[in-house]
């Protein structure tokens, strides 16, 4: 997209002459990405894009992405930095053992910025590496609650910052909540984007398959999110992994 010449802040108005207007997300990035097998890598998809008032078109090419979920490194003070991308199938487990191979009492920064979401059995599994078990989310499916608890045995004592920004939304507000409803994070960044639906697969009559939106969840304190977004309890625009880092070393965890 930026070698095309498409900015942050371009607005998508139509995919392949559909226009996206009211669509939910998943729905855009969808109709972006494709099917697999009618709209492979190497396809085009054409974009009507608007700036300032200026409407133009730009074809593009997809491209298949490999981009690893989850990376890990240490700060320059010893604390375990895990930067979670998507929570696509086995993010889970590679931020529990990212953190069980963590040093000694060594802090973790959680990079959730730019997280578009993904499964939330996945986001699920992931705040269970912080959490002894305990509610992660609950949520209304045709006027039935249901529940998100989390796996027992996770790390309840290591300091941790979770980092994010306007880009984590979906499941990696999931995860952004519980940890920080439970107490068991401090939140850093800017207030994410505010994507709390629940939605599930139907089949159409013509064969195709939608998502469609069944419920809406709500963080451990009730707390909705949708159209919402979740505030961060230290809200700062720039240099956020700087000021992340900072409060991490402030709890202890050497940022």
């Amino acid at each position: 997209a930026a070698r095309a010449g498409i900015r942050a802040g371009d607005t998508v108005r139509t995919v392949d002459g559909a226009s996206v207007a009211k669509r939910p997300v998943t729905e855009v990035m969808a109709l972006l990405r494709g099917d697999t097998r009618s709209a492979p890598a190497g396809s085009s998809v054409v974009l009507g894009l608007e700036r300032d008032g200026h409407r133009w078109t730009r074809t593009l090419r997809r491209a298949e992405l490999t981009t690893e979920s989850v990376t890990v490194g240490t700060l320059a003070g010893g604390a375990r930095l895990i930067k979670v991308e998507a929570f696509t199938k086995g993010t889970g487990a590679r931020v529990r053992d990212a953190v069980l191979d963590a040093p000694g009492e060594a802090g973790v920064l959680l990079d959730l910025r730019g997280n578009g979401g993904g499964l939330v059995s996945e986001a699920v599994t992931a705040a269970s590496a912080f959490l002894d078990g305990g509610l992660v989310a609950t949520y209304d499916i045709n006027g039935e609650q249901r529940v998100l608890n989390a796996d027992p045995g996770g790390d309840t004592t290591r300091p941790l910052v979770v980092l994010v920004d306007s880009g984590t939304m979906s499941a990696a507000e999931l995860v952004t909540g519980a940890l920080q409803d439970r107490g068991r994070s401090i939140t850093v960044g800017a207030r994410t984007f505010g994507k709390g639906s629940v939605q599930m697969p139907s089949k159409l009559p013509d064969g195709s398959v939608a998502e469609l939106t069944v419920g809406h969840y709500r963080t451990p304190d009730g707390h909705g999110v949708d159209g919402r977004g979740i505030t961060p309890d230290v809200q700062v625009s720039e240099r956020a992994q700087d000021r992340a880092r900072t409060v991490l070393s402030g709890l202890g965890g050497n940022g």
